[in-house]
């Protein structure tokens, strides 16, 4: 049996965050040989992962980077909620918004492929991955751009780090109620900022289903106009920021809240873990 060092045994767990038991058959394995034994390792690793491959990541978190003019924002998932507070999973999160951020990136393809250290994040992702043990993945990018930004990253259990994520884009000189329009979007999850920005066929979709409906009911023929538009309003109340009462004011839409303010929202991006 190889002389095995508590020394190097200490040093390659904290390098590469492996237990006991792994990482000192490894050293065994490769005859004390450290740079041997890192190898072997991470080969277990990256077999690990491709196991891994269909398991579902469910947990995780939502991490942004802040720039000039932008914000990027990412969901990383990971199978348990106790490797999404672990303090290696957190950190790999902030590599790798960073490392997102600084290309520019702004979909999962070009964020994967973006440059990370000594490689790319995809591969600063498998390579933790090889050492929680677990399969860890980028779900989601976006970057929201614009003149002003609101961040908003809400915990949903004190203990576990943010899995609701709001980025809004925005003008105007109030950040207080930008902020609070953030949180009203991670409560409500709109799709759209405006009416105008359904899709028209979407639309018309609702508009001949509300109509079915509404006939099907046996509503006079002369009321149906007004009881589809009533149900319109409702459809776009639940999809359309500017539409939807305001959370912390149900008498106020998010419209008025933000015409009152001087604010114009243009744009948004909500992540929430698992959805």
């Amino acid at each position: 049996m190889a002389n095995i060092s508590i020394a190097d045994l200490k040093m390659l767990r904290e390098q590469l965050g492996t237990g006991m038991s792994d990482t000192k058959a490894a050293l065994e394995e490769a005859g004390g040989d450290v740079e041997k034994a890192t190898e072997i390792l991470r080969l277990k690793g990256a077999k690990g992962n491709a196991k891994r491959a269909d398991r579902s990541t469910s947990e995780g978190l939502v991490a942004v980077a802040e720039g000039e003019g932008a914000v990027t924002m990412i969901a990383l998932g990971c199978e348990t909620d106790f490797v999404a507070k672990n303090e290696k999973f957190i950190a790999l999160s902030e590599r790798v918004v960073a490392a997102v951020a600084a290309a520019g990136a702004t979909d999962l393809e070009s964020a994967l492929a973006a440059p990370a250290e000594s490689g790319t994040v995809k591969s600063i992702i498998e390579e933790q991955a090889a050492t929680i043990g677990e399969k860890v993945e980028l779900t989601k990018v976006t970057r929201v751009e614009g003149q002003q930004h609101a961040v908003y990253l809400h915990r949903t259990s004190k203990d576990l780090p943010p899995q609701v994520g709001v980025v809004v884009a925005y003008s105007g000189d109030d950040a207080e109620t930008a902020r609070a329009v953030a949180q009203h979007i991670a409560m409500f999850d709109p799709t759209f900022v405006s009416r105008d920005e359904v899709p028209a066929e979407q639309v018309e979709k609702e508009r001949e289903l509300v109509s079915e409906i509404a006939r099907g009911e046996g509503k006079p023929e002369g009321a149906l106009p007004k009881i589809i538009e009533g149900r319109l309003n409702g459809f776009f109340k639940q999809i359309v920021l500017l539409d939807q009462d305001y959370a912390r004011d149900s008498k106020q839409t998010v419209g008025k809240v933000l015409e009152a303010a001087g604010l114009t929202v243009t744009g948004f991006a909500r992540f929430k873990v698992g959805a």
